[in-house]
C-alpha cells in the first residue's frame, strides 16, 4: 500500500515535472519569438540602405539618394509603431541599431565616395571612413545613454539627419551635374564635417517631446500642408536646405548658449565686486 502510494507520488511528480518542463519550454519558445510589425519597418529601412549601395555602384546616384531618404522614413516609423503597439523589445532595439549603421553609415559613405570622393584617391576614402566611423561611434554612444540622457536633445548630430545632408548633397549635385576637383573637395569637406558633428558634444533638438496625439491649432495643419507643397516643388534642394539648417543649428545654438553663460557670469562677477 505504501509502495503503491510512493509509486503514484513518484509518477505524478514525474508527470508534473514533465509538464513543467514542457510549459517552461513553451514559455521559452514564446519569449524567443520576435514582434513582426515593427521589425518589418526596420527590415525595410535596411533594404533601402542596401539598395542605395547597389544603385550607387550602378551609377544611379539619384535613386541611391532617394533610397536613403526612404530609409529615414521607415526608421522613424518602426520606433513609433513599436511604442504604439507596445511591442518594444531588446531584439528590436539591436536590430534597429544595426540597420541604422548600414542605412545611415555605410550607405551614405559609399554613395558619396562613388559619386565624388573617389576622384581624390586616398583622401577621398579617408573622408568616407571618417563619416562611417562617426556613425558607428554615434550609435554606440546613443545606445549606452538610453534612459539617462535628456530625451528632448540629442548629443551630437543624429545619424539619419547626417545621412540626409550627405544624400541631399549628392542628389542636388547630380541634378546640377557637379563634377571636377572643386565638387570633390566640397563633398569631402561636408562629409567629414557631418561625421565629426555626429561624435561632437553639440546638442540638437530631438523633437521627441512633441505631442502628436493631442489636439493642435488649425494653423498647424496648414503648416504641414505648406511643408508638403514646398518639398514637392523641388525635393532635393528643399530637403538639403532643411537638413543643412538643422545640422548648423546645433553649433549655432551651442555658441549662443556659451555666450549667454559668459554674459551671466560676467554680470554676476561685476555685481559681486560692486560696493554695497
Amino acid at each position: 500500500m505504501n509502495e503503491d502510494k510512493t509509486e503514484n507520488v513518484t509518477a505524478s511528480s514525474n508527470e508534473d515535472s514533465h509538464e513543467d518542463s514542457r510549459g517552461g519550454s513553451l514559455e521559452r519558445r514564446r519569449h524567443r519569438g520576435i514582434y513582426l510589425l515593427p521589425n518589418l519597418f526596420t527590415t525595410g529601412c535596411l533594404f533601402a540602405g542596401f539598395y542605395a549601395i547597389v544603385a550607387a555602384m550602378g551609377g544611379r546616384f539619384e535613386s541611391a539618394a532617394v533610397a536613403i531618404f526612404i530609409a529615414m522614413i521607415l526608421d522613424g516609423l518602426d520606433g513609433r509603431v513599436a511604442r504604439m503597439t507596445n511591442t518594444q523589445s531588446a531584439f528590436g532595439a539591436e536590430y534597429d541599431s544595426l540597420a541604422d549603421m548600414v542605412s545611415f553609415g555605410l550607405a551614405p559613405a559609399l554613395v558619396v565616395y562613388l559619386w565624388a570622393l573617389s576622384d581624390l584617391g586616398k583622401l577621398g576614402w579617408l573622408g568616407a571612413f571618417i563619416y562611417t566611423a562617426g556613425t558607428a561611434l554615434r550609435l554606440a554612444r546613443f545606445n549606452t545613454q538610453v534612459g539617462r540622457a535628456d530625451k528632448r536633445y540629442f548629443q551630437g548630430l543624429a545619424s539619419p539627419a547626417a545621412a540626409a545632408v550627405v544624400a541631399g548633397m549628392v542628389w542636388v549635385g547630380q541634378d546640377y551635374q557637379a563634377e571636377g576637383l572643386a565638387a570633390s573637395i566640397f563633398a569631402t569637406v561636408v562629409t567629414v564635417c557631418v561625421g565629426l558633428l555626429m561624435v561632437s558634444n553639440v546638442r540638437y533638438r530631438s523633437f521627441k517631446d512633441l505631442d502628436l496625439k493631442g489636439k493642435v491649432p488649425f494653423v498647424a495643419i496648414l503648416a504641414v500642408v505648406f511643408v508638403f507643397v514646398l518639398v514637392s516643388l523641388d525635393p532635393p534642394q528643399v530637403l538639403l536646405a532643411g537638413f543643412a539648417v538643422y545640422a548648423f543649428s546645433g553649433p549655432v545654438g551651442t555658441l549662443l548658449s556659451l555666450r549667454r553663460r559668459r554674459a551671466e557670469r560676467r554680470a554676476q562677477s561685476d555685481h559681486g565686486e560692486s560696493p554695497d
